[in-house]
């Protein structure tokens, strides 16, 4: 290699030495800006965003927080909180999720995507009609009791497999399947009754009579839910928005409570 070619090289080498610095620190400073705009008030309320310690401590700010992180997913915005490896391996010391779910085991039905939240933020109970019995009474009380989890939604959804078999009534159900059609059978023959969509009725119905059962269900949900200590409402997914609609039947009347109620989304 002669001289100039010695020269050439080391100039084309000084380049690309000066670019990789701009360019990483171009990188870092992107990344920087990125963190400040996610900690800044702006993005808060852009994204509905409620402080999760503030949603564990109230029930009605838990609702606000399930309610903001489902607008975030109808809207495409999901942001995927508390799914970092970090928080992965410091969850296994322990839980503290700020709601529980009774939801359908329907497999288009996963409360941690259509809320928009994390690991350890849910305390799920799934079972078919979301029908509930003594395994989840027993898990329910416990999250209340041993997690402190103050709000308890009870979510259906459309096009429920479980409510249809409950309206049509097929004769000689395999196994235990009866035990699912009897459970909302009260819901679908009053859907019946009503105008509209049989189904539409009676998806609703039956959630709301399962939130009404669980603030009567002795001793500990009826007790702290008229207490004022305990939230349990219900709520209906749509399968094809992707919409989480809270029943207003479900939300008027309630107990007195110390718990505020004023709107924190975002703040």
């Amino acid at each position: 290699m002669n001289p100039l070619q010695k020269l050439t090289f080391l100039l084309t080498g000084l380049l690309f030495l000066s670019a990789g610095l701009v360019f990483g620190q171009k990188k870092n400073s992107t990344h920087a800006h990125k963190l400040a705009l996610v900690d800044s008030a702006q993005w808060r309320k852009d994204n509905y965003i409620v402080n999760r310690d503030s949603a564990f401590a109230n029930p009605y700010f838990a609702l606000q927080k399930l309610t903001g992180g489902n607008r975030r997913f109808t809207e495409s915005r999901s942001i995927y909180p508390r799914q970092n490896p970090a928080l992965i391996k410091k969850l296994a010391s322990g839980q503290a999720p700020f709601a529980t779910i009774v939801g359908c085991s329907d497999s288009r039905v996963s409360a941690e995507i259509l809320f928009d939240q994390g690991f350890g933020d849910l305390f799920i109970v799934r079972t078919a009609g979301q029908v509930m019995a003594e395994a989840s009474y027993g898990t329910l009380e416990y999250g209340f009791l041993a997690l402190k989890t103050k709000l308890i939604v009870v979510l259906g959804h459309t096009n429920c497999g479980a409510v249809d078999a409950a309206i049509k009534r097929p004769e000689n159900p395999p196994g235990h399947i009866v035990s699912l059609i009897n459970a909302i059978k009260p819901a679908a023959i009053a859907a019946k009754k009503m105008p509209g969509n049989v189904l539409d009725n009676a998806i609703r119905l039956n959630v709301i009579n399962q939130v009404n059962h669980l603030r009567q269900l002795e001793p500990v949900l009826s007790k702290n839910y008229e207490e004022g200590k305990l939230l349990i409402v219900g709520a209906v997914y749509d399968l094809g928005t992707g919409k989480v609609t809270f029943l207003k039947e479900t939300l008027e009347h309630l107990p007195a409570t110390a718990f505020a109620r004023h709107d924190i989304t975002g703040k």
